[in-house]
């Protein structure tokens, strides 16, 4: 695995935002970290990253919308994806397995170490 993946945050909640991207870059990635889906659709656009690391409720453009939109461009169809939510419960990983692509839903609160370990997991299948 390339420990030196660049990884997007995109967390509207400050501290957990915070504490993804400090326990991320601990384990030697590097982080682009965003509060609100329509800047981390532009850091899509704009660069190639690794594996994105999205809330589904944002400001602006929700999870499943940076999805949907990332899949559409080339250098992203492909992106692993893993959505952390409050709304847990309300979604169904199959369809969002099926039609966006999502490796992992980690219902919040979650283990920042649990997430750390999933992103290892999608990046070694990727490689």
């Amino acid at each position: 695995m390339t420990r030196q993946a660049h990884i997007l945050i995109a967390e509207d909640n400050a501290a957990l935002g915070n504490v993804l991207k400090f326990n991320l870059q601990r384990a030697g990635f590097r982080v682009t970290l965003v509060s609100e889906g329509r800047s981390a659709l532009e850091h899509l656009e704009a660069a190639p990253f690794d594996l994105l690391v999205t809330d589904q409720q944002m400001p602006l453009v929700d999870g499943s919308e940076i999805c949907r939109r990332m899949r559409s461009m080339p250098h992203h169809a492909s992106t692993p994806v893993i959505l952390v939510t409050a709304k847990g419960l309300e979604l169904n990983l199959e369809t969002l397995r099926a039609e966006l692509g999502v490796a992992a839903i980690f219902p919040k609160p979650f283990s920042p170490s649990a997430v750390l370990q999933k992103v290892e997991e999608c990046l070694s299948a990727c490689s």
